[in-house]
């Protein structure tokens, strides 16, 4: 028998345990795990392309948990009624090759993608920055607030979006959750005075929401809009201004901000910073840029949370998802006719 996490109780669990407790949890799994660095089999996201969007397959394994998430990004699909981005995941046991967990991974990415940007942006931001700018008030906004105040210590939020019914619903949730949110005029007006900068967009293109005259000494820019070929967020020349630091430099050359720049772009892998062989930041006037794509490490870490959580609870059912024969080596057993067997 396998667990299964569905959503109806990936919602029951998140709300009982609460999300900021829930991201903290992701985030000391993804720290820990990316300490560990090497134990890991990387490989870069298998991704299949079309007009409308992308359908990507993340697998990683540490030789002796396998795991992967399934992802699609489909900016256009709100138009339709549906999310942008749906996924689910699953881990195994290495050693039989059965699977432990299978997971919805929509509302587990969000938080994972939340946790990873807080939990760079404590090695990487002032460690007094209070106030966040928001460029892109969609479906991760929130979760990046969460997040940002649960890591980080961030109580304001400037906010501004090109939809005006994507701010209302974010101000709604916003200062519900007890943020104090300012509703910019642009995103220039969003970014004016802000410690931290996330610029969270879904459009498919090779966007600038973001330019370089507007990033100030000191800020930290949290980059997580651009995660596929053709689709970014900066203005390339903002990349020149600060220290970039990335997930997987294969994945992210390809995918992040930094596939508009030379293939020789120095750039600093994040989990160097996590165990100190590096700094991250130096200095309070010194501009740091996570490009962050998202890696499959992080689903890893954000699985193994969510099983760790979901142990001994009912959240979650046992389904059979393996086929069980009683001879593992008489499967046509399971789907022979009755009849036949016994007449035999």
């Amino acid at each position: 028998m396998v667990r299964f996490v569905d959503v109806a109780s990936m919602r029951r669990w998140v709300r009982d345990v609460g999300a900021e407790k829930i991201v903290q949890s992701i985030a000391e799994v993804i720290e820990h795990d990316f300490r560990r660095w090497d134990d890991f089999d990387k490989i870069a996201r298998i991704a299949s392309h079309s007009p409308r969007g992308v359908i990507e397959l993340m697998p990683i394994s540490d030789g002796q948990t396998y795991g992967f998430k399934y992802v699609n990004g489909h900016p256009d699909n709100p138009d339709r009624g549906l999310q942008t981005v749906t996924a689910f995941g699953v881990l195994a046991d290495v050693d039989s090759g059965y699977p432990v967990l299978w997971a919805e991974m929509t509302i587990l990415t969000a938080l994972r993608t939340a946790a990873m940007s807080a939990s760079a942006a404590r090695l990487l931001a002032r460690p007094d920055s209070r106030t966040m700018a928001l460029i892109g008030t969609g479906s991760q906004s929130e979760f990046q607030s969460i997040a940002f105040r649960a890591l980080v210590g961030v109580e304001s939020l400037r906010i501004w979006d090109t939809d005006s019914a994507a701010m209302d619903k974010f101000e709604r949730n916003a200062t519900g959750l007890g943020f104090a949110v300012y509703r910019a005029a642009s995103a220039t007006d969003a970014v004016a005075g802000a410690d931290i900068v996330t610029t969270c967009t879904a459009d498919k293109q090779n966007a600038t929401v973001l330019t370089s005259d507007f990033v100030t000494p000191g800020v930290h820019i949290n980059a997580i809009g651009g995660d596929c070929p053709g689709k970014t967020e900066l203005d390339p020349t903002i990349l020149q201004l600060g220290d970039v630091f990335v997930e997987y430099t294969p994945q992210t050359r390809i995918e992040g901000e930094i596939q508009q720049v030379a293939g020789d772009f120095p750039v600093t892998e994040l989990w160097r910073v996590y165990r100190g062989e590096v700094s991250g930041r130096v200095s309070r006037d010194q501009i740091t840029i996570f490009d962050s794509v998202g890696f499959a490490l992080e689903d890893f870490s954000a699985l193994q949370a969510l099983h760790d959580g979901v142990q001994g609870t009912d959240y979650g059912v046992d389904v059979d998802l393996v086929a069980k024969p009683a001879d593992p080596k008489n499967l046509f057993a399971l789907v022979a006719d009755p009849a036949s067997a016994s007449a035999g």
